[in-house]
C-alpha cells in the first residue's frame, strides 16, 4: 500500500453519518451493567460512569447501573469474559473506543474477533492531540515533524497505549501525512496510561505526547503541556477553539477516537433494539450535549446496524495500516 492510500484509509477513521435509532418496546433492564474494561479513571470508565448517571436521571432506566471495572490485556480480559462466560446478558453493555478497535485489528484478543459481539451505538468522538511541554522550543507541528524526518534520534513521542496502539498510530498518522515515508523510524514509547506518558514528558525523557483531547485537558489547564495540533478536521468550539489543528498547518491528518458499546452476541434482539434506542435517546438530549461539550467529545451519532459497520470497517483499515508499520503480517 503506498503512502497515499495509507492516508485516505487514515483519513476514512474519522467521523460518520449520523443515523437514527432504532424502536424498541417492552424490554427494560432489571439490573444494568456497564464494564469499563480498565481501572476507575481514563475514558472507558468515564463512558460508563457518565452514561449510567444520565440514562438513570432522563428516566430511560429504572435501576442505578452498575459500573464493573475489570482491566486486564488492554480490554481483552473483559471482552473474553463477555464472550465466554456472559454471552447471553440482557443486561449488559460494555464500553468501547478506538482501541477496542485497534487491538481486535491486530489480534490482540487471542481467538476472539468483533463479530463475536452486537455493537450497540456510539457516544460521541474524541479527537487526538499532539503535544509539548509548556517550555519546549517545538511551537509548531511541522517543527516536530521536520525534527522528527531529518533528526529521528532526537525526538521520542510518549503515549499510553501499547506499541501499535491507538496512541501510537495517531502519531504515525500525521507522520505519514507529513511525507514522512518510513514510519517505522518514528521513536515512541508506551507507558501505562495518558498520565504516566505527560510525567515522562515534563521529566524530559521524551519529547512529544500523544493522546485524546479530554485526557490531555488537565495537562494543559495547569499549564505544564501546550497542544500544537488537534487531529480533527476543523477547529473545535468553546474551550478547544484556541488549539490549532493538523490540516490548517498543512498535514493533512485526522485521528478521532470515537467512544460507545458493545454487548454480548446472543443477547435478545429485544434487549438489544432497547439499548440502541436508549442510547441513541440520550445521544440526542440536551443534557448530553452538554456533557459532550464539556468534556471535548465531538459529533458522532452511529446507532445499531451502521455502527456495527463502521466498527468493521474501523478495523479493517487498521489492520492495513498495522501492515504498513510489521505490527501484524
Amino acid at each position: 500500500m503506498t503512502m497515499t492510500t495509507l492516508r485516505a484509509a487514515v483519513a476514512a477513521l474519522g467521523l460518520g453519518l449520523a443515523a437514527g435509532p432504532a424502536l424498541a418496546q417492552g424490554f427494560t433492564p432489571a439490573n444494568p451493567e456497564c464494564i469499563a474494561p480498565a481501572n476507575p479513571g481514563g475514558g472507558w470508565d468515564f463512558t460508563c460512569r457518565q452514561v449510567g448517571r444520565m440514562l438513570q436521571e432522563l428516566g430511560m432506566i429504572d435501576a442505578t447501573m452498575q459500573v464493573s471495572n475489570l482491566a486486564g490485556g488492554g480490554g481483552g480480559v473483559a471482552f473474553a469474559q463477555v464472550v465466554n462466560e456472559r454471552d447471553a446478558d440482557d443486561d449488559l453493555i460494555v464500553a468501547a473506543s478506538s482501541a477496542t478497535a485497534t487491538r481486535l485489528a491486530q489480534g490482540a484478543f487471542p481467538g476472539n474477533t468483533m463479530d463475536q459481539v452486537r455493537w450497540v451505538a456510539s457516544i460521541g468522538a474524541d479527537y487526538g492531540v499532539i503535544a509539548v511541554a509548556a517550555d519546549s522550543p517545538v511551537q509548531t507541528l511541522p517543527d516536530l515533524l521536520t525534527q522528527m524526518r531529518d533528526h529521528p534520534e532526537t525526538v521520542a513521542v510518549a503515549g499510553g497505549s501499547a506499541v501499535g496502539g491507538w496512541d501510537h498510530l495517531k502519531v504515525l498518522i500525521a507522520a505519514s501525512a507529513f511525507g514522512i515515508q518510513d514510519v517505522r523510524a518514528v521513536r515512541y514509547i508506551a507507558f501505562d496510561g495518558g498520565g504516566e506518558a505527560v510525567t515522562q514528558l515534563l521529566a524530559g525523557s521524551v519529547q512529544a505526547f500523544t493522546g485524546d483531547l479530554s485526557e490531555a485537558r488537565g495537562f494543559v489547564d495547569s499549564g505544564d503541556i501546550r497542544v500544537i495540533a488537534v487531529l480533527a478536521p476543523e477547529r473545535l468550539s468553546g474551550d478547544f477553539a484556541q488549539f490549532p489543528t493538523a490540516r490548517e498547518q498543512g498535514v493533512d491528518a485526522i485521528g478521532a477516537n470515537w467512544r460507545g458499546f458493545y454487548a454480548p452476541g446472543h443477547m435478545s434482539d429485544q434487549a438489544y433494539d432497547a439499548w440502541v434506542r436508549m442510547i441513541g435517546d440520550l445521544y440526542a438530549s440536551p443534557e448530553w450535549q452538554e456533557v459532550m461539550a464539556a468534556n471535548g467529545l465531538a459529533p458522532l451519532n452511529l446507532q445499531g446496524a451502521d455502527f456495527q459497520a463502521f466498527v468493521a470497517s474501523s478495523v479493517a483499515q487498521i489492520q492495513q495500516i498495522s501492515r504498513e508499520i510489521g505490527i501484524i503480517r
